[in-house]
């Protein structure tokens, strides 16, 4: 699991990488902004996804997760850090109750819920008061969706839970040990990815079937828009699907690892190591973008 435990073993206590995305229930209100974070408490935003403006976070945590629902950006990350916008120009600090790590950040069913290191799930209404759920397990959580009326979480040695609420959650068989970054939903269907190109895929969150992702880099994440499934990972690694199966390696421009994914304003943005961000229409061009930072992005979403 060379992401998450790399940059976490090298910054921090040192870290790597990880979440989220814009809701993928098609909640989200309308602004119209790309927010990236990551770390030094970094945030950019971008109308476009090709110009980006720094913004002023207040901590010099490592940011890992943002996302956007019921008019709000909530980002999350190192030692609990959970911070809202209303523009995702200025922010606020939240209290989260816990120090662990947050990884992912997902809203939909009008709750936002985080997840994290050791287990760790919080939810919350407005991204302001959270409070903690149990998950009934230890190992690390890194991804989170909500879709189809299900909250969905994946994590260290192949853990997969599921809820309806955000607060009651049930342990599902993934069918692998090995470790899961990330999970989507789209067209029906969620998609989890992770180390060594694992690739599951669920109609409902229960039952899993492992795909062939013809890579062994590691998925970091992934996201679903227009049509097309995008996962992204080790080495520049992106790939693409339009049922979840079938999946096609095509050619970023960078070696840098790249984090994140997410679509919106008819555009996917990818962001990663050393302040890259690339953009594209289809999923299957990319351009490289100028971030104006060399700073590691973590995550990605946009408000629409």
């Amino acid at each position: 699991m060379k992401h998450i435990l790399i940059i976490f073993s090298v910054f921090l206590f040192s870290f790597t990488f990880i979440s989220c995305k814009s809701s993928d229930d098609g909640s989200t209100s309308s602004t119209g902004l790309f927010v990236t974070v990551g770390y030094s408490g970094t945030i950019l935003t971008s109308p476009d996804g090709t110009t980006w403006d720094n913004r002023t976070s207040g901590t010099s945590n490592i940011l890992v997760g943002v996302t956007y629902g019921n008019g709000t950006f909530v980002t999350v990350g190192q030692s609990g850090t959970i911070l809202t916008s209303s523009d995702g120009i200025t922010w606020d600090n939240r209290t989260s109750g816990t120090s662990s790590i947050l990884i992912g950040v997902t809203y939909g069913n009008n709750t936002f819920v985080s997840v994290g290191y050791s287990g760790t799930i919080l939810t919350s209404p407005d991204g302001t008061t959270w409070d903690n759920r149990t998950s009934g397990t230890s190992y690390g959580l890194t991804g989170v969706t909500y879709g189809n009326g299900t909250f969905v979480t994946v994590g260290h040695t192949g853990t997969i839970l599921t809820s309806s609420d955000g607060t009651t959650w049930t342990s599902r068989t993934s069918g692998t040990s090995g470790n899961l970054q990330d999970v989507t939903y789209g067209n029906g269907l969620f998609v989890s990815t992770g180390d060594g190109g694992t690739i599951l895929t669920s109609p409902d969150g229960t039952t899993w079937t492992s795909r062939t992702s013809g890579t062994w880099y590691g998925l970091n994440r992934v996201t679903y828009g227009n049509g097309l499934f995008v996962s992204t990972g080790e080495l520049g690694t992106i790939l693409t699907s339009s049922d979840g199966v079938t999946w096609t390696s095509r050619t970023s421009g960078t070696s840098d690892q790249i984090r994140e994914v997410t679509y919106g304003n008819s555009t996917f943005v990818t962001v990663g190591d050393n302040g890259t961000i690339l953009t594209s229409t289809d999923g299957t061009s990319w351009t490289s973008r100028t971030s104006g930072t060399s700073y590691g992005l973590v995550g990605v979403t946009y408000s629409q």
